[in-house]
C-alpha cells in the first residue's frame, strides 16, 4: 500500500523525530543556562555589591561577547561544522556557570559574562543551522517547536532556581547542579545531531547584493527582518533578565516568588510556540507576528499602569504569549531570503537578546525600573512596526508528522 503524500514513511518519521529531539536538547540547554544565571542576578548583585548600572554593564559584557563572536562563529563553523560547534559551545556554557558562582570580584565576573556571550553566539548559530538543515532535509516545519524547547529550558531553569533557593541561598551548589544537567543534555544530543549541517540552496533564495570585495550586503527587507528580530529578542531577553529584580525591588517579592516572573513568561512562550505552527497555517506569519507583538507591548504597558503583583504577572504573561512567535517566524522568513540573510538575522537576534537587557538596566538606573519595563513594552511595539514592512510569504500549512 502506498504511503499518502502528506505522511512520511515510518523510517523517515523516526529519523526526523530522533534528530528533532537531539536539536531540541541544544535549544533547551541555551534556555536553561540563560535562565539559571538570570534568575540568580539578585544574589550575584548582592554578593559582589553591585549597583543597577554595574549589573547593566555585566549584562552588556555578555552582549558585547555575542556581538563580536560572529566572525569567530563563521570560522569555527567552517572548521568544525555545526554539530561539533554546537556540542562544544554547549559544554562551554555549562562550565561557565560554576565559574560565575566562584567569581571573586566584579572584573572577573565581567570576563566570564563576555565569554558567556561568545558561547551563546556560537550555540545559537550552530543549533539554528541544525534546525534549518533538518527542515530542508525532511521538508517538515520544526523551528517553532525547537524554539519552544528554548522556552521550556528557561522555565526549567527558573523553577529549579526557585526550588534550590528554598534550600540554600547560595549559587555555588545551584550552578554546579545546573552544569551537570547541561552535560547530560549534551550527551543526549550528541548521537542524534545531523552530520550534514549545510543543506542545499533553496530554490526560493533571493540573491544578495555584494560589494566590490564580494562581501554580502543585506537587502532592505532583510534589514527590516533583522530589526524585528532585534526588538523581539530585546523584549524577550530583557523581561527575563529584569523581571526578578523588578518584582523584588518594586513589590518586595521574596526570593522564592521573584523568579516566578521568568516562569510566567516561559510558560506562556512554551504554550504559544507549541501552537505557533497552527496559527501560522491559519492566519499567516505576518498576522501572527503583528498581533503578538501588539499584545506583548500593550499588555505590559497596561500592567505597569495598573501596578501590583498580579497585574504585573499578567503583563509578563502577555509578553510571553505575544512575543513567542516572533523569533521562529522571522527565522523562517530570513531563510527564504538566503543564507546570508539568515546569518545576519541570527547575529542581530543574539546581539539583541544579550545587549538589550543592559540597555534596559541603564534606563532603569537613570529613571527607575518601572521606566525600564516601559522601554521593554516600547520594544515590543517596535516589532509590530517592523513587521508591517516585511513581505511575509504565505505558509503551506504543513505540520510536523505525528
Amino acid at each position: 500500500m502506498n504511503t499518502p503524500p502528506h505522511i512520511a514513511p515510518a523510517p523517515a518519521r523516526d529519523r526526523f523525530r530522533r534528530t528533532l529531539l537531539g536539536i531540541a536538547a541544544l535549544f533547551c540547554v541555551l534556555g536553561f543556562q540563560y535562565a539559571t544565571w538570570a534568575a540568580r542576578l539578585p544574589v550575584i548583585k548582592a554578593r559582589l555589591g553591585l549597583t543597577e548600572a554595574e549589573v547593566g554593564l555585566l549584562l552588556m559584557a555578555c552582549g558585547v561577547g555575542a556581538a563580536v563572536s560572529f566572525p569567530l562563529v563563521a570560522a569555527l563553523a567552517r572548521r568544525l561544522g555545526s554539530r561539533r560547534l554546537a556540542l562544544s559551545s554547549a559544554l562551554f556554557l555549562g562550565a561557565l556557570l560554576p565559574a560565575l558562582a566562584a567569581a571573586p570580584d566584579y572584573p572577573i565576573a565581567l570576563i566570564i559574562m563576555f565569554a558567556d556571550g561568545v558561547g551563546v553566539g556560537c550555540l545559537n548559530v550552530a543549533m539554528n543551522a541544525q534546525g534549518a538543515a533538518l527542515e530542508a532535509g525532511h521538508q517538515r516545519t520544526a523551528m517553532a517547536r525547537l524554539h519552544a524547547t528554548f522556552s521550556a529550558g528557561s522555565l526549567g531553569g527558573a523553577l529549579i532556581a526557585s526550588g534550590i533557593t528554598a534550600v540554600t541561598p547560595g549559587v555555588t551548589a545551584h550552578f554546579g547542579v545546573a552544569a551537570v544537567l547541561i552535560v547530560l543534555l549534551v550527551a543526549y544530543a550528541w548521537p542524534r545531531l545531523l552530520t550534514e549541517e549545510r543543506p542545499g540552496e533553496r530554490q526560493d533564495e533571493q540573491p544578495q547584493a555584494r560589494t566590490r570585495r564580494g562581501v554580502p550586503m543585506p537587502t532592505r527587507v532583510t534589514i527590516w527582518m533583522g530589526l524585528a528580530m532585534v526588538f523581539g529578542t530585546v523584549t524577550e531577553g530583557a523581561v527575563n533578565d529584569w523581571s526578578a529584580l523588578y518584582m523584588k525591588d518594586t513589590f518586595d517579592a521574596s526570593p522564592q516568588v521573584a523568579p516566578l516572573g521568568i516562569a510566567v513568561v516561559s510558560v506562556m512562550m512554551v504554550l504559544a510556540r507549541l501552537f505557533a505552527d497552527g496559527w501560522r497555517a491559519r492566519w499567516g506569519d505576518g498576522r501572527v507576528v503583528r498581533a503578538g507583538s501588539l499584545l506583548a507591548g500593550a499588555g505590559l504597558a497596561l500592567a505597569l499602569l495598573a501596578g501590583g503583583l498580579v497585574p504585573t504577572l499578567i503583563g509578563f504573561a502577555c509578553v510571553g504569549l505575544g512575543i513567542a512567535s516572533v523569533t521562529p517566524c522571522v527565522y523562517v522568513a530570513a531563510a527564504r531570503q538566503g543564507s546570508d540573510a539568515l546569518a545576519l538575522v541570527a547575529a542581530m537576534g543574539t546581539t539583541g537578546l544579550l545587549a538589550g537587557p543592559p540597555i534596559i538596566g541603564f534606563i532603569a538606573s537613570a529613571t527607575g525600573l518601572v521606566w525600564g519595563m516601559a522601554a521593554i513594552a516600547v520594544s515590543a511595539l517596535l516589532v509590530h512596526l517592523c513587521a508591517t514592512r516585511i513581505h511575509w510569504t504565505a505558509v503551506t500549512g504543513e505540520r510536523l508528522p505525528t
